[in-house]
């Protein structure tokens, strides 16, 4: 059916396209953390600005939901008001900053920090949804290897980072166990947010359009991150920090220095968060 701002079908794909993801995106939900092939398309925006999320988010919206979409924390960045523009004009919704308003929220490299609810979708882009890749170039390989449970490489892996650093070094996209089968890669979030995936309430979705793979983390799923005994996972800490704008200080947070005096200071990254933090404060203290 067309839109009446654009000469495009609504949510921009012919219906055909759309059924092909969905299908592909029910097996992802029924098996865990398992990678779907699916013919990813061709889109108006490059490949590697969220391609993958973008076709999964345009295959599920509907005339009743409400779109937000983050790009790092940032709710108006470039990448972020480009995929809102797309989506806007050809589907109409309504969009909305506010984590707990929106029905589908398409995010890169985070998952807010307003905990999701029941009926709401996550869409996470993926840029290599592949976690054997470092160390594995060939696909049939990894395909081996997930069929066979077969995940040494993924401990040795870390095991390596333990001896050079003293502690497991990966910064963004800490690879995670899903319902004791697949080891998957959350996409490039922050380990901050890596235990924001455990039994979640939402739908998460991930997509990657280069790799041309979907998978999810259905509701309620265990997601366990990587670790070993005597070296257990630990989140990024800002222990003794709080945000500047809104003095949040249990949130994931960007180090920021003033430019006139050089100082260092903390700030939320997730911007629609503190915002909402810094209104509610104002209307507290106006009454």
């Amino acid at each position: 059916m067309m839109t009446t701002a654009t000469a495009y079908n609504f949510a921009f794909f012919d219906e055909g396209s759309k059924r092909e993801i969905r299908r592909a995106t029910l097996k992802a939900i029924s098996i865990p953390g398992y990678q779907v092939p699916f013919a990813s398309r061709e889109m108006p925006i490059a490949r590697g600005w969220g391609t993958g999320g973008l076709q999964l988010t345009l295959s599920l919206v509907g005339k009743n939901d409400t779109m937000k979409v983050i790009d790092q924390g940032a709710d108006e960045s470039v990448n972020a008001v480009n995929i809102k523009k797309l989506i806007e004009n050809t589907t109409g919704i309504g969009k909305t900053d506010e984590t707990s308003e929106a029905t589908i929220i398409q995010s890169r490299h985070r998952i807010p920090e307003v905990p999701l609810t029941k009926g709401q979708i996550l869409v996470l882009q993926v840029p290599l949804p592949e976690p054997l890749r470092a160390f594995e170039a060939s696909e049939l390989e990894t395909k081996k290897l997930h069929a066979e449970k077969e995940y040494s490489g993924a401990w040795l892996m870390l095991f390596e980072q333990i001896m050079k650093y003293g502690n497991m070094a990966t910064d963004a996209d800490h690879p995670v166990m899903v319902e004791n089968r697949y080891v998957m890669a959350p996409s490039p979030i922050p380990r901050f947010d890596n235990p924001k995936m455990n039994h979640s309430d939402a739908l998460i979705l991930l997509g990657a359009g280069r790799e041309k793979k979907v998978y999810a983390v259905p509701p309620y799923t265990r997601v366990v991150s990587l670790a070993f005994q005597d070296h257990p996972f630990e989140p990024e800490s800002f222990e003794g920090e709080s945000c500047k704008v809104c003095g949040a200080n249990s949130v994931f947070m960007d180090e920021l220095v003033e430019e006139e005096s050089g100082e260092t200071y903390y700030q939320c990254n997730d911007t629609s968060y503190c915002i909402e933090r810094l209104n509610q404060a104002q209307e507290e203290g106006a009454l």
